[in-house]
């Protein structure tokens, strides 16, 4: 689903399961990526380890080298990468990336 198709499904009043479906797995994953169970402890590096698993990145590395992935950060992200995988844009990153980095 587009973001166009949300917005037009939204003016139309046609907020239905599927939308409430997708928000439940939208927060879902956002809570890994950004860390929400160490009070976002791990936002950054978590944002950088879905960069790093993409190839955009070639670590979690931060500015403050004691901000890292919380424990169990990763396999959450694994875990919501599992369930929801729709929700990465890993294909589009694949095929732009040597374009990107080249």
């Amino acid at each position: 689903m587009a973001l166009g198709d949300l917005h037009d499904a939204v003016e139309a009043g046609r907020v239905g399961a599927e939308l409430i479906a997708l928000d439940a797995r939208v927060t879902d994953a956002n809570g890994a990526f950004f860390d929400v169970a160490h009070d976002f402890a791990g936002c950054i590096p978590g944002c950088h380890e879905v960069l790093r698993r993409q190839g955009l990145l070639e670590g979690t590395w931060c500015l403050d080298p004691d901000e890292t992935l919380s424990p169990g950060q990763a396999a959450e992200i694994d875990r919501v990468y599992a369930a929801y995988p729709e929700l990465n844009d890993d294909d589009f990153v694949r095929a732009n990336l040597e374009r990107w980095l080249g």
